[in-house]
């Protein structure tokens, strides 16, 4: 069964939907939250974040037949992500962390194998595209966020301190050198798999740091909304719902890593 692309619904964009390309710890949960706010950019998330159907369809709250072939499934959790994924406008909005990758995208390629490109696949599913690149510049730093949220359990917290997202009862944090080498080096990789890929499908996406959305979100928002042919005064309806979580801890890591690999 092949996934088509429903009747749009008024869209009034240069766009029909745009897919934040990202790594984990590099403010993509910022930014999305942000996007949505400004009820113009979609409601983007990481419909499809694990590598399985079992897990798409019940993040999507679809209930396939039991009869149901992978195709037919794919095609139900895309339908359900476009539902959920679209503001009132008709644009839709993704985020795709890179460990997402290659899962979400050999299903695209069932579904549509007359397809010779992955973003002939995706346009063919969500209408004309923009992909942005959202990167953190800092891997090192980068990798001491993740590596202290997998510890403690906690990935995100609102403005007043408390908790948005912790998965896990976690534990205090603990320094493990070797365990922030193979976060910094996957941080790497996964920069130098998105670059490869634009240039192989001859994507020019707008770049945006981690930095630019944390010190200045409205700014961050107004890149987005202007090549998507958005107004970008909605960015000023949008506010910031989560506070950066580095603290001395943090800071300690750093340091010590990079004396510890000769970083300076």
């Amino acid at each position: 069964m092949k996934c088509t692309r429903p009747p749009s619904r008024s869209i009034v964009t240069d766009y029909a939907s745009y897919m934040i390309c990202t790594a984990p710890r590099s403010g993509s949960t910022l930014l999305c939250r942000l996007l949505a706010e400004t009820g113009v950019a979609g409601r983007p998330a990481s419909h499809f974040h694990e590598p399985s159907l079992v897990a798409w369809a019940r993040r999507l709250e679809v209930e396939p037949a039991t009869d149901a072939s992978e195709g037919e499934i794919v095609a139900a959790c895309i339908q359900a992500a476009l539902s959920r994924g679209r503001s009132d406008n008709g644009v839709f909005g993704l985020r795709l962390q890179r460990p997402s990758f290659d899962f979400f995208f050999s299903h695209l390629a069932s579904l549509h194998p007359d397809e010779t490109t992955d973003r002939g696949r995706f346009e063919r599913v969500f209408g004309r595209t923009l992909f942005i690149h959202l990167s953190r510049a800092d891997k090192v730093e980068q990798a001491v966020s993740c590596l202290k949220a997998e510890q403690t359990g906690l990935w995100h917290v609102a403005p007043d301190g408390s908790d948005v997202e912790r998965i896990g009862p976690g534990r205090e944090p603990e320094y493990d050198g070797q365990a922030l080498q193979a976060w910094v080096e996957a941080m790497v990789d996964y920069d130098r798999g998105w670059d490869a890929w634009f240039g192989r499908e001859a994507i020019t996406p707008v770049r945006l740091s981690y930095d630019e959305v944390s010190s200045d979100p409205r700014g961050a928002l107004r890149r987005v909304l202007t090549p998507l042919g958005l107004d970008p005064a909605a960015a000023d309806r949008a506010s910031p719902s989560l506070r950066k979580m580095a603290d001395d801890t943090n800071r300690d890591w750093a340091a010590r890593y990079r004396a510890e690999a000769g970083l300076g």
